[in-house]
Order: structure tokens, then C-alpha cells, then sequence
């Protein structure tokens, strides 16, 4: 069975941008890379970009647990703040597409 994906949208710090100047953009990677696998997960992508995030990665990770893990080491880290994202296959949409559930909305 697959391990769950998760999507972190990084953000550096003025502290952290400064760490990756002096140390490039490989050895975020390579950090990233070896703070996934220490967790039991494995590393998809990692993407530096321009705007309002400054990097993008991709894990899979054993359970949401775990995700809150890192984000917790890599946000009380001062280097960058993470937001994680849960990512659903095409599959597990279908799935959630045909389950029945029994709401009423607001004033219905």
C-alpha cells in the first residue's frame, strides 16, 4: 500500500534565505531529502519558485502524524515557516464521491 502525499509550501525567513545562499540549493534538498527518510518517508520533489512561496515539496510520509512531525521541526527551526497540504489521488476522490452522506444544509 502507497503512503499518503503530502504537499509542504516553504517560506524562508530572512535567516533562512541567507542559509541558502551560503549553502545552496542542493544542500536544502539533501536536508529536506534526509529529514523525510529519518521519519519513514521518501522524498518526491523539491522546487525552489518565485512569489509568494519560496519552495515546494513533495513527501510521502507514513500518516498525518508524521507530516505534523516535520512541520513542527521545520517551523521551530526558524528557517522557514511550512504550510502542509494532504494530497488525494484521482482514486480516493472516487472513493469519497460515492460515499453516502447524510447532511442538510444551513436553512434547508
Amino acid at each position: 500500500m502507497a503512503l499518503p502525499k503530502y504537499l509542504w509550501k516553504a517560506s524562508y525567513t530572512i535567516s533562512g534565505a541567507k542559509g541558502v545562499a551560503k549553502e545552496g540549493g542542493s544542500s536544502r534538498r539533501d536536508a529536506v531529502k534526509k529529514a523525510t527518510e529519518s521519519v519513514g518517508g521518501t522524498l518526491d520533489a523539491f522546487y525552489f519558485a518565485f512569489g509568494g512561496d519560496d519552495a515546494y515539496v513533495i513527501a510521502d510520509l507514513p500518516d498525518n502524524e508524521t507530516a505534523v512531525a516535520v512541520a513542527l521541526a521545520v517551523n521551530g527551526s526558524g528557517g522557514a515557516k511550512v504550510q502542509t497540504v494532504s494530497l488525494l489521488t484521482p482514486e480516493e476522490v472516487d472513493a469519497a464521491a460515492n460515499k453516502a452522506v447524510d447532511f442538510r444544509p444551513a436553512g434547508g
